[in-house]
């Protein structure tokens, strides 16, 4: 790939427009929306090359704080550290709605309801499509209709982030399949897209921020605003990480290579998660473990404590946040009964 785009001729080192080539735009959006999708037949969406996750969160925010100045982004308890630091640069008001069940270990989906039905018409609801960050916990179909029709029928904005496509159950339209619930539900909704962690492509932050209008002719005038936060934030997209991306879904060849590895890789992730699994079931750790395997994508929230985490580090140098979350991408069959048997000895020893 690399040195295709290298011996590409028609390729110079000219600036990209303010949101990126439009080509690389459509790519990014086909695989969220589908290449078949009626939202993209009928332009629908408008769209800009971010720098990666993280900017086209920026991005929206500003574009949303411009035409919604007065309204709240709803997180989950707990997101992505990231998260309330954008709002904050961005100058937004911070809520807040319930998720993770600390006792369960599994979606408080009454809580997430309840905190969400509170909200006023016109607030936005950030949402994890995949790979709920950093508890691994997604709502299960069923639940994201509960939660699509509450924010329909609320008049809440949907606000996607999407880091892990296919990096969560290996396949591309399931991990996306809450985006074009939402979609199908006549929603108008912002996503910011990553393709940092799918197609590794960490230091050429390539991303994409879309905006979806259920019409269309409200798409031109988003563009604007799209390119009006842009121009004096960073002027122009980089174009190197842009070009991969762009080659590798609009070449059936190197797509199905892609999907391949993103298939090898999460099944890997989720082959880790069983081992765990069974072998903290198998030294009878105090406890239930099927939240491990309940749980899917890079990381899995352990429910270990503070007390527990500190002693894990010190103690057997298994390195993992404050909150009890874990890489799963580090387990490997060669650590994951050190693993299992360090986790045991903290939660029957650490109070």
């Amino acid at each position: 790939m690399e040195h295709e785009i290298i011996n590409d001729p028609k390729l110079d080192k000219e600036y990209a427009p303010i949101c990126g080539e439009p080509q690389y735009v459509q790519a990014c959006q086909s695989v969220i929306f589908g290449k078949d999708s009626a939202v993209l037949k009928e332009k629908r969406t408008a769209g800009a090359q971010s720098l990666s996750g993280t900017g086209a969160l920026r991005v929206l925010c500003e574009f949303l704080k411009v035409n919604f100045p007065t309204s709240k982004v709803y997180l989950s308890k707990p997101t992505w550290g990231n998260h309330t630091k954008i709002l904050i640069k961005s100058r937004i008001e911070e809520g807040t709605y319930r998720y993770w069940n600390a006792k369960g270990r599994n979606l408080d989906i009454e809580g997430m309801l309840e905190d969400l039905s509170k909200a006023r018409p016109g607030d936005i609801v950030l949402l994890h499509a995949c790979a709920h960050n950093p508890t691994g916990t997604d709502p299960a179909p069923e639940q994201w209709k509960l939660i699509a029709n509450l924010m329909k029928k609320n008049k809440l904005i949907p606000f996607f982030d999407i880091a892990y496509q296919g990096f969560a159950t290996g396949n591309l339209d399931r991990d996306a399949s809450a985006i074009r619930l939402f979609e199908k539900e006549g929603f108008d909704f912002v996503v910011a897209q990553s393709f940092a962690k799918n197609m590794g492509l960490y230091s050429e932050r390539a991303g994409c921020a879309s905006v979806v209008c259920q019409d269309a002719k409200y798409v031109s005038a988003c563009q604007s605003q799209l390119e009006a936060v842009i121009r004096p934030m960073y002027s122009n997209p980089p174009r190197h990480g842009a070009e991969i991306v762009k080659r590798v879904i609009s070449s059936a060849e190197n797509f199905k290579l892609w999907q391949d590895e993103m298939t090898y890789m999460s099944g890997r992730i989720i082959k880790m998660r069983e081992l765990l699994r069974q072998n903290m079931e198998k030294l009878k750790t105090p406890g239930t473990w099927n939240h491990i395997t309940d749980q899917i994508g890079m990381f899995s929230f352990t429910g270990l404590t503070a007390s527990q985490v500190d002693v894990i580090i010190s103690k057997h140098h298994i390195y993992m946040l404050k909150d009890g979350r874990i890489s799963m991408a580090g387990v490997t069959t060669k650590n994951v009964e050190y693993v299992a048997h360090a986790m045991d000895d903290v939660v029957r020893n650490v109070k």
